[in-house]
């Protein structure tokens, strides 16, 4: 079973990466774009059938090593 971890900073903490593709994306003529914040996927395909159990073994994944408690936020989903 295909399961998505989609990790983001916390509200409040600083995002360089962010306010650099925001500025690029200004100089590209997107004057629209008011803030970017970045974050990543992590994609895992579990040897589980039961969704409920994989996403509950996902979220000790991001609990454990996937995401940063203390500046970073989580969920998990099932992919499709």
């Amino acid at each position: 079973m295909k399961v998505r971890v989609i990790v983001s900073l916390k509200e409040g903490v600083l995002d360089p990466q962010g306010k650099a593709i925001n500025h690029a994306l200004h100089v590209l003529e997107f004057p629209e774009v008011c803030e970017v914040r970045t974050g990543k996927v992590i994609e895992l395909d579990l040897d589980e059938e039961n969704p409920q159990r994989a996403a509950q073994r996902a979220h000790k994944m991001a609990e454990s090593l996937l995401a940063n408690q203390v500046i970073e936020d989580f969920i998990v989903e099932i992919a499709k």
